[in-house]
């Protein structure tokens, strides 16, 4: 069965040498949540303009349903794109934005009244359909952006960091309107954002660029909880990175000769092999903060041997969820977030502290 799309090998170099996108590898099934996620620059919308035929593909095959459709213009795929800004029709009602893709395929206009009248009842625009978007909230256009590109029925939507110009409030509830009305259609979408919280939300997959090359591609809790790249460490949620050398694997866990210490990760994903330099990804949530007071030798008993000295620089209470920062003998600040009743009168500004954690939570990246 052929993939919805697949992207094997494609490059950009710009007319100037310049190459922005290096060698970008995907096989994407129907009805996919596909996310490009990465920093300004990384190549995540050239990637998605090459898919719309906006940008031209320097080397590689980009196939949709089995068909190769590298020198096909825009007009010609099987896809429609929602930029950032909405490109909306500023003189044309709601209705008329709408209709223009299904005017410019020349469908007949009873059948293309039918598909409008449809698309708009889906997406509570009718009540609104002759009114001016400039008019109406951007929730409301980022609706119609959205009923314009799906009433031609596309085999692939493409989204250019469609929330971006929403409030927070908003942004929230179009992410899971969107993802509702991807699952309902059951149409393959694509997504570029710079906002980890929206890809981890919405998709299925993300694929984490940086510099032109793909560093991951992982579902969303995969890809938090284990990243493959000191970039994706660095990039996804709240990591501290530990580095060392590899002094042995055993049953899965690796022991890592570090600055503090002899520390156990996880292995099961990497094969290491002693003598190798390694670093240890801990994520903020695998950790937990002991008082000094607490004897070192009880807490390596209950605990084993993942502890860390540390002291508390800070404690900020938002709501029930207690903010910790904490610095390491190293100088490296670490933070970490817990329930206020967990840590409630045990924990001292200034003062001394332990962070432990459990070895299968730490992941163990190889250069």
């Amino acid at each position: 069965m052929a993939y919805d799309l697949q992207l094997s090998h494609i490059g950009k170099v710009y007319d100037n040498g310049t190459p922005a996108v290096i060698d970008f590898n995907l096989d994407v099934d129907k009805g996919e949540f596909i996310a490009f996620l990465g920093p300004s620059g990384c190549g995540k919308t050239t990637t998605l303009r090459m898919i719309a035929g906006f940008e031209s593909i320097t080397s590689g095959d980009l196939m949709i349903r089995g068909k190769r459709i590298n020198d096909l213009p825009p007009e010609k795929r099987p896809t429609s794109m929602i930029f950032q800004n909405y490109a909306l029709f500023p003189h044309m009602t709601v209705r008329e934005n709408v209709m223009f893709g299904l005017e410019v395929k020349g469908l007949p206009i009873d059948e293309a009244n039918r598909k409008v009248d449809r698309i708009l009842d889906k997406l509570g625009l009718s009540d609104v359909a002759n009114i001016r978007p400039n008019r109406l909230s951007g929730g409301q256009r980022q609706r119609i952006a959205l009923a314009r590109s799906l009433v031609v029925e596309p085999d692939i939507l493409l989204l250019d960091e469609p929330l971006g110009a929403l409030d927070a409030n908003l942004r929230k509830s179009i992410q899971n309107e969107l993802k509702l009305l991807q699952r309902d259609l059951g149409i393959t979408f694509v997504f570029v954002t710079h906002a980890q919280s929206e890809a981890l939300a919405l998709s299925d997959r993300i694929v984490v660029m940086n510099a032109g090359r793909v560093e991951q591609i992982s579902p969303p809790r995969e890809l938090y909880t284990r990243p493959q790249s000191i970039f994706t460490a660095r990039f996804i949620g709240a990591n501290t990175l530990i580095s060392g050398t590899v002094r042995n694997v055993a049953d899965d866990l690796v022991t890592v000769d570090t600055p503090f210490g002899p520390l156990l990760a996880d292995s099961t994903a990497k094969t290491a092999t002693a003598g190798a330099a390694a670093s240890i990804v801990l994520p903020a949530e695998a950790m937990q903060v002991l008082p000094a007071t607490m004897s070192e030798a009880d807490i390596r008993a209950r605990h084993g041997r993942n502890l860390l000295p540390c002291t508390i620089t800070r404690q900020q209470l938002v709501g029930h969820i207690l903010q910790i920062g904490m610095t390491l003998p190293s100088g490296e600040a670490v933070s970490l977030e817990g329930h206020a009743d967990k840590y409630r009168d045990s924990l001292t500004t200034g003062a001394g502290a332990f962070v432990v954690w459990n070895p299968s939570d730490a992941t163990l990246i190889l250069p």
